[in-house]
């Protein structure tokens, strides 16, 4: 019996054992992917690409989604014709219990204190 073919749109996502935490602190390093997760956690739904409105090329924002996925910070998968993410939350959670509420938490109070300079 052969494989499934893989199809063009199913996008590669590590597996929970393979996430590294130096491969989720490199992609929350960045503002703008640290933006996007925010957004996401806040939301606590899926979102498509298309909703983010960074101040950034499409290209770029495209390989933002990218290493959020392949650091396994988020899940990506087409419905329809819209590519949706979703924050990885639970595998997260499980393999590094409060690191993503303490950076949510670290991020916030920086804008906040960022807005008041």
């Amino acid at each position: 019996m052969s494989a499934p073919a893989v199809s063009s749109r199913d996008l590669p996502h590590p597996a929970r054992e393979e996430i590294r935490l130096e491969a989720v602190l490199h992609a929350l390093s960045d503002p703008m992917r640290l933006r996007i997760v925010r957004e996401l956690a806040a939301d606590g739904d899926e979102l498509s690409c298309s909703h983010f409105d960074l101040p950034v090329t499409k290209s770029t924002t495209t390989h933002h989604f990218k290493v959020l996925r392949e650091a396994g910070v988020l899940r990506q998968a087409y419905r329809g014709t819209a590519k949706m993410n979703g924050l990885r939350r639970d595998d997260l959670d499980d393999l590094f219990p409060g690191l993503l509420d303490a950076l949510l938490d670290a991020a916030a109070r920086q804008s906040a204190r960022l807005a008041d300079v």
